[in-house]
């Protein structure tokens, strides 16, 4: 059985989804960055990690991948056009999307008062206006980012569309073709089985 290591109200809600997608079991151990229940298993003491029996694996997306090709679900095939479109989404999230979001949390959030600059906020907010403007336009009258395929690449968009959206000043929009997008990947079983995971996690 898999273990997800994390706070659940972090990318570890991510495997915790993937996971329900797949049918795969999974316990899970809430805990914060750089606690030594985190730093034994990845020195670098970021969440979420994904136990394998022995095996500790690191980085939300990688695992998301690893679980999928493994799995034989929620993916293209590696090596196909297909797949490599699919990847093109999920850079583009990380980059153009969670980057701006990141940046934003780190520098407002995160940082010591010495080290932070809250005034970045007004260029990641123009920076993720133009990505959900790109994304909105990709997106177009698809079903998922994909078509009518449920991919990774999905759980990563939408994770980091509800992380923004809980942020009022980046002002993602609350209806449109986004928001709809938003709404179809929330409302599969697996997501609300991941849900009532993090629910459970959490109390």
């Amino acid at each position: 059985m898999y273990k997800v290591i994390g706070v659940p109200q972090s990318r570890a809600s991510r495997i915790y989804w993937l996971l329900e997608e797949l049918g795969q079991s999974y316990e899970t151990l809430s805990a914060k960055p750089h606690t030594p229940e985190v730093l034994a298993v990845n020195q670098a003491g970021k969440i979420p990690v994904l136990m394998d029996g022995d095996v500790a694996l690191a980085d939300s997306t990688a695992i998301l991948h690893y679980l999928a090709d493994k799995h034989g679900g929620c993916t293209f095939k590696a090596g196909t056009i297909d797949r490599a479109i699919q990847d093109s989404f999920t850079m583009f999230c990380l980059d153009d999307i969670e980057g701006p979001l990141w940046t934003s949390f780190k520098n407002t959030s995160i940082h010591p008062e010495n080290v932070g600059v809250p005034e970045v906020m007004r260029s990641c907010k123009v920076e993720l206006a133009k990505a959900l403007d790109v994304l909105a336009k990709r997106l177009g009258s698809k079903t998922y980012v994909m078509g009518d395929t449920f991919t990774v690449a999905d759980i990563i968009i939408t994770n980091c569309l509800m992380w923004g959206s809980s942020i009022p000043e980046f002002g993602v929009p609350k209806e449109g073709p986004i928001a709809d997008y938003v709404k179809r990947t929330t409302s599969r079983p697996a997501f609300k089985a991941a849900g009532k995971r993090i629910a459970g996690a959490q109390t």
